[in-house]
């Protein structure tokens, strides 16, 4: 596999072409069009410099090659990567703006019981420049352009761990921010993570106030251990220890995502302790409908019984919410399409 141009900053850019001996104005024609989504062999440069790229660098290396488009407009798709393997995303429109959900790994090995994404574990990270090139093809899909984007908004969920790679993922979240490329801010951009504690902690010091969220799914250490493999080595107290630090950082609060399972995590018992948990502390909770794995056994919530929860938690002086499902019927949840992909499945 060889390397991607997408990895380089401008400013590495700018070198990288003053070391082949071109004009510095050449790294200017070449970033304008990688933001665009375009392809090397597409930029307008001279043949003998697109040629010398082409040796070094992918010509394409994220591609789209499946779209699925759900009945409520949502847009779920499926990428190839140069060497052959595929990791999925999906593209959401609100009335504040569109939502690309990216992954940042090929697979995961966190082994969260009610994710696909961890069916088949973790088969690699992805490069920064592999999870730009994400954003930057579902951008010039839908007609976007660095200075007029398509895509607004990015949560760090598609599929794998953002935490679990976490040098790349902090070189993406400084190239899809930087000004002069497709500038995204850092606020407009959300990090979904399972808990790895000390890299909270780093991530706190970054300097880059993206959304903090934290999938809880239990209010307590032994609930969240049955689901989440990650809960046997970081405990809910560390994490909100954690989450404290990077509020008084950045001055952003953290949100926690609340999967409601049958008959596991949203009975009366939950919310209280839920609501001791976290009442006064500045987080919202996300709480969301079950996307049902196939290959797992545990069942989604009534609607009823969903804002049933939501009612206790607010009651109880909790912000909260319930998230609006989409993309339910082109395989919701998280790693869904990549699995069907890689079982055969007609998709």
């Amino acid at each position: 596999m060889k390397k991607i141009l997408q990895d380089l900053s401008f400013s590495e850019l700018e070198n990288l072409i003053l070391s082949l001996g071109e004009k510095k104005f050449r790294a200017k024609q070449l970033y304008d069009g990688l933001m665009l989504g375009k392809k090397i062999s597409d930029i307008n440069v001279s043949k003998e410099l697109r040629t010398r790229l082409l040796d070094e660098y992918e010509d394409e290396p994220v591609k789209i090659i499946k779209t699925l488009t759900s009945s409520d407009g949502t847009e779920k798709y499926l990428f190839s990567l140069a060497d052959g393997n595929v990791i999925e995303g999906v593209f959401m429109q609100y009335s504040y703006g569109n939502t690309q959900c990216v992954s940042t790994q090929v697979g995961c090995r966190m082994g969260c019981k009610f994710c696909a994404s961890t069916l088949g574990g973790l088969v690699r990270n992805l490069s920064s420049g592999e999870i730009l090139c994400e954003v930057l093809a579902v951008n010039a899909l839908h007609g976007g352009t660095a200075s007029k984007r398509a895509v607004t908004n990015i949560v760090l969920m598609g599929s794998g761990e953002p935490l679990d790679n976490y040098d790349e993922v902090i070189k993406f979240l400084k190239n899809v921010s930087a000004e002069g490329g497709i500038n995204i801010s850092p606020r407009n951009i959300s990090l979904s993570t399972c808990g790895i504690v000390p890299k909270i902690y780093d991530l706190a010091d970054e300097g880059l106030p993206v959304n903090l969220t934290i999938s809880l799914h239990s209010p307590d250490d032994e609930g969240r251990a049955r689901t989440m493999p990650i809960a046997k080595k970081y405990s809910v107290a560390e994490i909100l220890k954690a989450c404290g630090y990077y509020f008084e950082k950045t001055g952003r609060r953290y949100i926690f995502e609340y999967s409601l399972i049958a008959g596991e995590n949203c009975e009366k018992e939950h919310a209280e302790k839920l609501i001791k948990l976290l009442k006064g502390k500045p987080c919202h909770v996300n709480l969301i409908r079950l996307n049902e794995v196939e290959e797992r056994n545990l069942k989604t919530v009534t609607d009823k019984q969903a804002y049933q929860f939501l009612g206790m938690l607010e009651k109880g002086g909790l912000s909260a919410t319930i998230r609006r499902s989409m993309g339910n019927d082109i395989g919701g949840a998280c790693g869904q399409l990549r699995a069907g992909y890689i079982k055969g499945e007609n998709i």
